[in-house]
């Protein structure tokens, strides 16, 4: 079974920064791709980011890009989300995930494992 334990949260100004961590283990073939969501109070899940293990081709919500940059480090088996140019809409729940191959990787129901989630705040 797949773990996923997220950290790096907390509160900061707009326009600062944040790096938050995704420690994975029991890691198996079914974690082909990891993915960052996020959850503001009161709004839908949404995809943020995500990376393919092997390759590290990445994907972005149009949202993030250009702030964003979801990184890998296959020996620690981590999962790093570097967002810059914090913004307060950027506020949320933010969760790690990990999914199969299927080209569909902003759909939460194509990632099978989840994080319990950290919390990102960002002030204006």
């Amino acid at each position: 079974q797949v773990q996923l334990v997220e950290s790096g949260g907390g509160l900061v100004q707009a326009g600062g920064s944040l790096r938050l961590s995704c420690a994975v283990s029991g890691r198996s073939f079914s974690s082909y791709r990891m993915g960052w969501f996020r959850q503001a109070p009161g709004k839908e899940r949404e995809f943020v980011a995500a990376i393919i293990w092997t390759i590290g081709t990445t994907f972005y919500a149009d949202s993030v890009k250009g702030r964003f940059t979801v990184s890998r480090d296959n020996a620690k088996n981590t999962v790093y989300l570097q967002m810059n140019s914090l913004k307060p809409d950027d506020t949320g729940i933010y969760y790690c995930a990990s999914g199969g191959s299927r080209p569909y990787y902003t759909r939460i129901s194509e990632y099978e494992y989840w994080g319990q989630g950290t919390q990102v705040t960002v002030s204006s």
